[in-house]
Formats: structure tokens, C-alpha cells, sequence
């Protein structure tokens, strides 16, 4: 008899039958409120018709195409239509089936577009859990622990963590880019210095927006140095900040951008975007694999940049976003044991800490465990465990972030009394 690894736990108790909107039901008929987005991936809800029948039809025509092998019409047309929405420049597209194999393909290009070994990341990043995405991955142990050595040839600097400092945001982005530049000065010299790899918001590190005068000091950095600044926009790229893509909120323009999670609203399907005349740096033979740009993915793909553009989505994500922090804020504002509510768009997080303002990791924890009982399923991340977060589907309406805040008001107050 064969079983799942015991090492895959699940968040919350639900078994999951099928999906509508932002809703999840059970097996027994209940009805959840999914504000985990399978961790935000499913922006334009769960089955979204046109997304359906994108997926349908083409399953039907070609379901493999393996496109170094044949060229299929559905990657064809996705590329056109991602060119509508990449930031300028950035118009060459390798296409892959995960973030962490996007991180990788655009670590080598790195490499091999500078000619330099290091990449240099931030305290909270989550890259991936594939050996080289791991070394670059600092939002807590777990996923690093065990394997070493990890890649070499990785740097990590401070990321302006202004509540964890007790700092206001324009003292953490000093502080951060201050020690950025000690760090080319002392550890990994600019002239061996491939690449900056940050995400505009942390994602399992807190849910912690990068300031825009951070990312673009970072920007300002590699023109500099000839560094190349990726942004890794796995979780906040299509609308989940209420931008397009989340570096969207500062001025800084990166050299080659990672797109993944809400890509293919399920479908496995990631991208790395860069000007062509970075991409053809890469070496022969270091861009390829099986499933990568698979049709059905990419028509499903194409379905969702539709829906995103036709149905507002980006504009919604902003509106109802502005709607659950301010509704969190209230909620924290009734329990002192919340320390700090963040967030971008539909990307949003309480972080519970102690008097002493310590993590709380239990607090965060009976919260979300009280939370899915009355039927609002969350996700928590930080490296204590301590943080709380919100990823609806970016179609979410007033009325069901309204429901979600009452829910979670409830829960919150069960967890703490």
C-alpha cells in the first residue's frame, strides 16, 4: 500500500472536491472561503469558465507539443500576448514549469550573460527549494537544512525590514542599502557580482513589500556595477499587488523578470523575461526541457491574461486589497497581540507578536487553525511562523472580503480571548 510523504502536511483539514470562484468545497458539501489562492496561484478563481474552456479545447487538439522538438500554436500566441503586458525591453521568453526552475534558467543566464559567479540575495527571500533556488533562499531553515554544501557563490543583504528593526521604512532602506554596499566592499566584489535577486514583496519570508526607494537604490546599484537586477515575481506578478507586476510600485526596471504561480491560473507553467539581446548570452544547450511551454498550459495561460485584462482584475486586486488592510487594521487595532498588518493589492498579512515583541508564533497559529473552522482558509509564512496571510483569488468582491474580515475577526478573537 502506497502512502503520501509523511513530510506533507496540510494547512488546513479540508478535502478538497472541487472549486468555484473563490470558494472550495469539501467532500461533505461545506463551503470554504479560499483566501490561500493555492498560495496564490489561482487569480482568476478556481475553474474561471474561459479558463476551462481554453483548457478543454486545446486537450482536445495537441496536449504535448515539446516545443525544441515542434512549435505549437497556443506558445506562439502567449508570447504576443505577454509581450502586451512585460515591462519595455524585456521581450524574450524561455518558458519552464515551475519558480524554482524559472530561478534557476535565470541564475545561468546570469552567469553566463556577465561572465561573474555571485548572486547576491536578502534575508526573507524564498527562491525555490531545487538546490540551486535553495542557496538563494533565506526565509527560514527548512528549506536549506540538511542539504549542504548548497550553491556556492551566493551573498545575502539585509532586506529593509522596518518593523522587525523598529524602524521607519526610510531608516531600514538606508540601513539596507548602506550594508549592501559594505557587502560589495567586503564579500562579494562588484566586479564578480552576476546579479541582485529580489522579490518586491517577500512571500514566505512576511509578506513584506519592498520600499520602492529600496528597489530602486538596488536599480541605481547595478547600472553602477553592471549587475543585473532580477526580480522574482513568482507570487506578486500578475495583479496580485494591485500593479501588474509588483516592482511596478517603485520606478527601478529589471533585466530579466520570473513569472510563474499566477500564470496558467493552475496549469504548471513559468517564464523568465529578458531583452534579447541578454537572452541569446546564454550558452547553447543551457535553455531546454521536456514540459516546458506545454500547450495546454499555455492555452490556459493565454485564457488567464484575458480574463485579467477584460474582467480589471489588476484594478480590483488594488481596490479590494486597500478594503482587507484597512479591515485587518481595525482587527488589529482590537487585539494588541497583531503587531503589524502589510501587505500590497491582494497580498496581505498581521503579524502576531508577544508584549515583549517577540514572534508569536502559537497566537498566528491557533488564529489560523480557528479560522479554518469557521471556514476561511489562510496560509501562514515568516521565519517564526508568526505571520498570518491573505491571497484571494484577485475576482474576490467586496462582499466576500467583508465575510472574510468577519471570519477572521471571530477566529482571532477565539485565539486570543
Amino acid at each position: 500500500m502506497a502512502t503520501l510523504s509523511p513530510l506533507l502536511k496540510q494547512a488546513t483539514p479540508v478535502l478538497a472536491e472541487r472549486g468555484e470562484g473563490v470558494y472550495l468545497y469539501d467532500t461533505d458539501g461545506r463551503r470554504h472561503l479560499d483566501f490561500t489562492a493555492g498560495i496564490g496561484v489561482t487569480n482568476t478563481g478556481h475553474c474561471h469558465p474561459r479558463v476551462v474552456e481554453a483548457a478543454q479545447k486545446q486537450v482536445a487538439t495537441l496536449i504535448h507539443g515539446q516545443y525544441t522538438t515542434v512549435m505549437h500554436e497556443p506558445l506562439l500566441r502567449l508570447v504576443d500576448a505577454l509581450g502586451e503586458v512585460l515591462p519595455d525591453g524585456l521581450d524574450s521568453l524561455f518558458f519552464l514549469n515551475s519558480g524554482s526552475e524559472a530561478v534557476e534558467a535565470s541564475i545561468r543566464l546570469a552567469r553566463h550573460a556577465t561572465g561573474r559567479q555571485n548572486i547576491v540575495v536578502f534575508h526573507g527571500s524564498f527562491h525555490g527549494r531545487t538546490m540551486g533556488a535553495a542557496a538563494l533562499t533565506t526565509a527560514g531553515t527548512k528549506f536549506r537544512a540538511g542539504i549542504g554544501p548548497l550553491m556556492p557563490g551566493v551573498a545575502v543583504a539585509p532586506f529593509p525590514q522596518a518593523y522587525r528593526y523598529g524602524w521607519s521604512e526610510d531608516e531600514a532602506v538606508r540601513f539596507a542599502l548602506r550594508e549592501l554596499d559594505y557587502l560589495l566592499a567586503t564579500v562579494s566584489p562588484a566586479s564578480d557580482t552576476a546579479a541582485f535577486m529580489v522579490e518586491p514583496v517577500l512571500g514566505e519570508g512576511g509578506y513584506i513589500p519592498a520600499p520602492p526607494a529600496f528597489l530602486e537604490g538596488l536599480r541605481e546599484r547595478a547600472d553602477r556595477h553592471g549587475i543585473l537586477l532580477v526580480v522574482d515575481e513568482v507570487q506578486t506578478g500578475f495583479g496580485r499587488t494591485g500593479r501588474f507586476w509588483g516592482h511596478q510600485h517603485s520606478a527601478a526596471r529589471p533585466d530579466v523578470l520570473i513569472t510563474a504561480k499566477g500564470l496558467a491560473s493552475g496549469f504548471p507553467l513559468s517564464a523568465i523575461a529578458a531583452p534579447a539581446a541578454l537572452m541569446e548570452k546564454a550558452w547553447p544547450g543551457s535553455q531546454g526541457g521536456t514540459y516546458g511551454g506545454n500547450a495546454v498550459a499555455c492555452a490556459a495561460a493565454l485564457a488567464t491574461l484575458r480574463v485579467v485584462q477584460d474582467e480589471d482584475l489588476v484594478g480590483n486586486s488594488a481596490r479590494q486589497g486597500a478594503r482587507l488592510g484597512d479591515g485587518l487594521r481595525k482587527v488589529a487595532a482590537d487585539h494588541p497581540v497583531i503587531g503589524d498588518v502589510r501587505g500590497l493589492g491582494l497580498m496581505q498579512a498581521s503579524e502576531f507578536t508577544g508584549a515583549d515583541g517577540e514572534p508569536d508564533a502559537a497566537a498566528a497559529q491557533r488564529a489560523h487553525k480557528a479560522a479554518a473552522e469557521r471556514g476561511l482558509l489562510l496560509l501562514t509564512c515568516g521565519a517564526y511562523g508568526n505571520v498570518v496571510r491573505m491571497i484571494p483569488p484577485l475576482i474576490v468582491t467586496a462582499e466576500q472580503v467583508d465575510e472574510a474580515l468577519g471570519l477572521w475577526s471571530a477566529a482571532v478573537a477565539d485565539a486570543v480571548g
